[in-house]
């Protein structure tokens, strides 16, 4: 892919434009149209890979749960031992006396990497929590 840059006009409402440039500017004094609509179809390009049955992704899986939970740290651990190859690193916070956060990254192929999401994100007691997946977008 070659990275020479190409010149395309978009047509579109004027509110919307005008709602666009809102968005450029709370993006920074680096960012010019042209940049947001870069990061925008570079967004767009990753989450479709993602959605790729066959790629290798990355992803965090941030859950909120009670501690107090019955054996619901021995369950979370058990899946994470059970998914080793596929757990990378985890994060524990303490956000009150009861309620803990736990930023869990993984790699794998991306239907493995959801369906340890979903089993992690099924057992009772962890209270809610969501996965966010990315390519490193080498090609893009």
């Amino acid at each position: 892919m070659s990275n020479d840059l190409v010149r395309f006009s978009v047509a579109m409402p004027e509110g919307l434009l005008m709602e666009f440039d809102q968005l450029v500017a709370r993006r920074g004094l680096a960012k010019n149209r042209s940049e947001v609509v870069r990061d925008l179809v570079r967004d767009a390009l990753v989450e479709e890979e993602c959605s790729t049955p066959g790629t290798v992704v990355m992803g965090t899986l941030t859950i909120v749960y009670d501690h107090h939970s019955n054996d619901l740290q021995e369950k979370l651990h058990a899946i994470q031992h059970d998914y080793f190859d596929n757990i990378i690193s985890t994060m524990h916070v303490h956000v009150d006396q009861h309620m803990c956060l736990e930023v869990i990254v993984m790699r794998g192929e991306t239907g493995l990497v959801q369906t340890v999401a979903n089993l992690i994100l099924g057992t009772k007691g962890v209270k809610n929590g969501k996965l966010v997946l990315t390519t490193t977008g080498r090609h893009l």
